[in-house]
């Protein structure tokens, strides 16, 4: 494993302090684990496409019938 320094502002400095207490991670963890989820997820892969993969990853929450405040933010009928 390398060893790296960086830079943050203040507010990603405790953006990611909340989410290292959240996750009960450390920041180096928490770190690592968004490189690896936004980084190296779609290294591989060479199609284009296949970085819509997930992007409609959602809470659960059924949306079908208020479709429109989803998409629009308001309901338009």
């Amino acid at each position: 494993m390398r060893r790296t320094q960086i830079s943050l502002s203040e507010e990603q400095y405790e953006a990611l302090r909340r989410e290292s207490k959240k996750r009960a991670m450390s920041l180096s963890a928490v770190i690592r684990k968004l490189i690896s989820a936004h980084l190296l997820k779609h290294e591989d892969q060479g199609d284009p496409l296949s970085t819509l993969a997930g992007i409609a990853e959602g809470t659960g929450e059924a949306i079908g019938r208020e479709h429109n405040r989803f998409l629009y933010g308001k309901n338009r009928g």
